[in-house]
């Protein structure tokens, strides 16, 4: 009788283990998923309060857990940029886009490259970024600072306009103003500039549409 009620007392135990283990498996991916919800919000904050190790920290514990973390690599990039530390920058960035490839990715190599003077290697990168999404302003405009670093004045100017075409703010308006004037094209460069100062709010009007814009919400 005692053998029979210790295989039931097995028996039991033996069910209540494996569900346990059952229950506590089911749970790890939201676990996991939960620590690296966490982990994102830290590196965030981190990174806006400029507390760059501890950013690092909470990146590289993520890579851990996911070592194909495309977003991982480009904000670990963007916080070794911040330092100036452009080779690991760099490094972080092309594995970003080898995991996934992305205009952004191309675009902040690109940056890294024009920071540190290496004008050619900024070109092929902003190139490529626009290669993959032409349809975003800074991106010719960058693309256009490059060019005038390396002398093409030509290729400048056309990144600068079809950074207008894209989106014609004073500031677009006012850099291509910039490059016609420089070629020797003045009333274009004079029709700009009046375009531009148009589209400039006056700071008094600025405060009262931001009260119309409070009145409205």
């Amino acid at each position: 009788m005692l053998g029979i009620l210790l295989v039931v007392a097995f028996g039991v135990w033996a069910i209540f283990r494996q569900q346990t283990v059952t229950e506590i498996t089911a749970d790890l991916p939201l676990k996991i998923s939960e620590k690296l919800d966490q982990l994102w919000q830290v590196a965030q904050d981190s990174l806006n309060e400029k507390k760059y190790l501890r950013a690092e920290k909470a990146l590289l514990t993520i890579l851990r857990v996911d070592e194909r973390n495309a977003t991982a690599y480009n904000r670990l990039g963007i916080l070794y940029a911040k330092q100036k530390a452009f080779k690991d920058a760099i490094e972080c960035f092309e594995i970003a886009q080898s995991l996934q490839p992305s205009a952004s990715s191309l675009h902040n190599v690109g940056l890294i490259y024009f920071e540190t003077s290496d004008y050619e290697k900024a070109g092929l990168a902003f190139e490529q970024a626009l290669d993959m999404e032409d349809d975003v302003a800074s991106r010719h405009i960058a693309y256009a600072k490059v060019q005038e670093k390396l002398g093409k004045r030509k290729k400048m100017t056309a990144s600068l306009e079809r950074a207008v075409e894209l989106e014609p703010v004073p500031q677009s308006l006012n850099l291509l103003a910039d490059a016609y004037e420089k070629d020797g094209q003045v009333e274009l460069a004079t029709d700009l500039r009046d375009k531009a100062a148009k589209l400039i709010i006056p700071s008094g009007n600025q405060k009262r549409v931001k009260q119309a814009r409070r009145v409205i919400m």
